[in-house]
């Protein structure tokens, strides 16, 4: 339960909001495990973005797609995070301003993030789906232009929910000391979830019933192995080894953003600081510390490369070539 309240800015009796007071126990843990989770998330993208710039075995379409979306969390980590630990805060004092241009850089990772989900899907559709025609339909310089549309449409998404807010900073504030912005929750529902999330689900089910045929298929023809097929079978696998890898991404994905964006469906209102609204913002963020955590259980190669990052081998001259598949 919150202590009895005070007003944020004395001064200021009759517009002033009021301030409650956390026990301290529990804003003790709440900045403790938060800025935690802060820098683990900043160190973990950070060794990946390393991993998938330096060493040339790295640079595949796919892994591409993955380094986008390091990015994206990093940048969570980074700026995010902290920026969302002052929000636990019954008051703001950074003013009206720095409120909205706060919001626009959980907009555009978020949606950056979201985006990327939906193209390492489609690049996962085509790989299973249509492997003879995989490497000239997805290529790095595809994939190249896909992630600076991506990061474009994000940028323009978020100024286009953000401008009215921007055009009278505060004006949404009930009292002097709050932070509240106006998007048309509505519209973010369907552009930023249920269109991507839907599209996501789509995908990675035809690549399921696709690799569920194949795998019969491969059964009921292992008589007739031959030198040849024997290579098919070992990319088939190496395939649906990188699916069913980025599947986990994306399901944890969904699992993260899933609880925000059913409380926003239902209408339920949640006090802006309180315990429950904290929560709901800090699990669609602790995606972006999960990801990499993922990679460390599932990508030999990042085990390797995170191995020759902390020892410094990537110092040495031509490390870049060093074999880590």
């Amino acid at each position: 339960m919150m202590e009895e309240a005070e007003l944020c800015f004395p001064q200021l009796l009759n517009v002033s909001c009021k301030k409650y007071k956390r026990p301290h126990s529990e804003t003790m843990f709440i900045y403790i495990v938060l800025s935690f989770i802060s820098l683990l998330t900043v160190v973990l993208n950070v060794l990946v973005i390393i991993s998938i710039s330096h060493f040339r075995q790295l640079h595949t379409p796919t892994n591409l797609l993955l380094l986008s979306l390091a990015v994206s969390d990093f940048l969570v980590g980074l700026f995010v995070m902290p920026f969302q630990i002052l929000l636990t805060e019954p008051c703001w004092f950074l003013g009206d301003l720095v409120c909205v241009l706060y919001h626009f850089l959980p907009f555009i990772t978020l949606c950056a993030s979201v985006v990327n989900m939906v193209l390492i899907s489609v690049d996962r559709y085509v790989a299973i789906c249509d492997p003879l025609h995989y490497p000239t339909r997805i290529t790095p310089n595809r994939v190249q232009i896909c992630v600076v549309l991506c990061w474009i449409y994000s940028v323009f998404y978020s100024f286009l929910f953000l401008y009215d807010n921007l055009k009278q900073p505060g004006r949404y504030n009930s009292c002097y000391g709050e932070c509240v912005i106006y998007v048309i929750g509505a519209v973010d529902l369907v552009l930023g979830f249920i269109i991507p999330v839907n599209a996501i689900i789509i995908l990675y089910v035809r690549v399921f019933v696709v690799a569920v045929s194949q795998a019969r298929a491969m059964r009921s023809h292992i008589a007739a192995v031959t030198l040849q097929w024997s290579v098919t079978v070992k990319v088939k696998k190496s395939e649906m080894k990188a699916a069913r890898n980025l599947g986990v991404v994306v399901a944890v994905f969904l699992m993260c953003y899933i609880p925000f964006y059913c409380v926003s469906l239902s209408s339920y209102d949640i006090t802006i600081g309180s315990s429950t609204e904290v929560f709901m913002m800090f699990l669609l963020y602790f995606n972006s510390c999960l990801n990499p955590i993922i990679y460390a259980f599932l990508y030999p190669w990042f085990r390797k490369s995170v191995k020759l990052i902390v020892t410094l081998e990537i110092l040495q001259p031509n490390s870049c070539m060093i074999n880590v598949l």
